[in-house]
């Protein structure tokens, strides 16, 4: 019997609802206040109010990878230069919390990855060192400079010219994934990408996915929704421009190399033409939770109702 691929979709999405695992998500929102707690009272009046800035803020999360991306802005005359920021961040994180977490420098910030807890819980927190551009200016536009510690994309190691807005990039994203339809491509996008070991940022899927919604009629159910944006990414990745919303002199395209696009066309393509063939193959590119299985019951009285996807999460949450 034929796989309705819809019907798995909408599975896959309630499979993945962040708030499936609260014990987890409130792990890493304590964790995540910590650290920031920890920067301001290491740094003071050197910098502004650190902010989340991953999926949890954008609306876009998903429950087997969270984003918790922490800015850390710091003032003009803070450091003198921005690689000297970059590594004092990353020298005082490893030096606070190397006896229970791996620190590491990451393209443009300090990854923390704290070891096993008693539940088996493994948190993970990305701090994201920027500096304003000029001094007291950060409080009037929210712009900041970033440190790009290793070769990202097409953007050399070593570059201390990333200009970027991380409030207007949140913005931008979750006012797209208002629509219920961009917000779960973005998800299902997200899951393949996890599950299947790819290379794209998950900032980079969510502004492909806003953009394939902005220049096609995307119609239909929750499979056709998202067929129409993997063809999207199929036949224009290659030479596609994403203008990052905080500094449209940043193109977000430029965080895949050539080769690293060409793959990801090449995954578009070869997974399309698998589902074509056999409607069973939507499992092996996009799979349920196997920590939240769909109830058949569950599913039958859920699904019955006449509405697109999945129900959307209460402003409360993040999912």
């Amino acid at each position: 019997m034929a796989t309705d691929k819809t019907k798995h979709l909408k599975c896959v999405l309630d499979s993945h609802k962040i708030q499936k695992e609260q014990a987890l998500l409130d792990k890493h929102i304590t964790k995540k206040d910590e650290i920031k707690a920890a920067l301001k009272e290491e740094y003071g009046s050197k910098m502004y109010e650190p902010f989340n800035s991953g999926s949890y803020a954008k609306h876009t999360a998903i429950n087997t990878k969270f984003d918790f991306d922490l800015v850390a802005p710091y003032k003009r005359d803070a450091f003198d230069t921005l690689k000297e920021m970059y590594n004092a961040v990353h020298d005082f994180l490893h030096k606070k919390y190397s006896d229970e977490a791996t620190v590491k420098k990451q393209k443009v910030s300090i990854g923390l990855e704290f070891f096993a807890d008693e539940d088996g819980h493994v948190v993970k927190v990305d701090v994201v060192p920027g500096r304003e551009l000029n001094q007291d200016q950060y409080k009037d536009d929210n712009n900041i400079n970033l440190y790009v510690h290793s070769q990202l994309g097409t953007i050399p190691e070593g570059s201390e010219r990333l200009k970027t807005n991380p409030k207007a990039q949140i913005s931008n994203v979750k006012d797209h994934a208002e629509k219920e339809s961009v917000r779960h491509d973005i998800k299902l996008l997200k899951i393949w990408k996890v599950q299947n070991g790819k290379k794209p940022k998950s900032f980079f899927l969510e502004l492909i996915t806003i953009k394939a919604f902005d220049k096609k009629d995307i119609t239909g159910d929750l499979w056709d929704k998202l067929k129409a944006v993997l063809e999207f990414i199929r036949d224009e990745v290659k030479t596609i421009s994403l203008p990052d919303p905080g500094n449209s002199n940043n193109d977000v395209a430029d965080t895949l190399t050539d080769v690293e696009k060409s793959d990801l066309s090449d995954d578009m393509k070869y997974m399309l033409e698998r589902i074509e063939e056999n409607s069973d193959n939507i499992k092996l590119y996009f799979k349920v939770n196997p920590d939240h299985p769909c109830e058949d019951k569950m599913e039958e009285n859920k699904y019955n109702v006449k509405r697109e996807g999945v129900s959307a999460p209460p402003a409360t949450r993040f999912g």
